[in-house]
């Protein structure tokens, strides 16, 4: 920290120039809490558990109505793989989510970046999915709530 007006070095915790005889004000602490992600932590749990299910669904209908479809049926040999893959993906965001979910209720350290993937993910699942990407994003993003967040998974 520089005296501005007369350029003396100064150390951070100086209150007056000794050259000059300038006072300077106390420093401004970096970090005002805005307590976002206590006030939205449990919400937002509870809403990647409940999305994780509503997108489980979806696979766990198409997963047991093609397990109950014969080959003989007349659909070609690869459309059961592929509708495996597609139950497997539903299936397996839909448990990241819970485990998102639950991390966050819990709170996890891991949870939080899992929750922010997962909401980057889930931008394009209009409108549920972006909503809740959109309301992820605004709580758990900014530098402040990684902090807060921190504390909190700390105690």
């Amino acid at each position: 920290m520089f005296c501005d007006r007369c350029g003396t070095n100064l150390p951070q915790t100086v209150r007056f120039c000794p050259s000059c005889g300038k006072a300077f004000a106390p420093p401004v602490p970096q970090y005002a809490p805005s307590y976002r992600v206590a006030s939205n932590i449990r919400n937002l749990g509870i809403l990647w558990i409940v999305y994780a299910v509503l997108h489980m669904l979806p696979g766990l209908l198409l997963g047991s109505i093609f397990r109950w479809l014969r080959p003989d049926f007349g659909f070609p040999f690869y459309v059961h793989g592929i509708v495996g893959a597609i139950t497997g993906l539903f299936m397996f965001k839909g448990l990241l989510g819970i485990l998102a979910g639950w991390g966050l209720l819990e709170r996890q350290g891991w949870a939080r970046i899992l929750a922010i993937v997962l909401a980057f993910l889930s931008l394009i699942h209009f409108p549920l999915g972006t909503a809740l990407g959109v309301y992820t994003l605004w709580v758990l993003l900014p530098g402040t709530s990684e902090i807060e967040y921190r504390q909190m998974a700390r105690s």
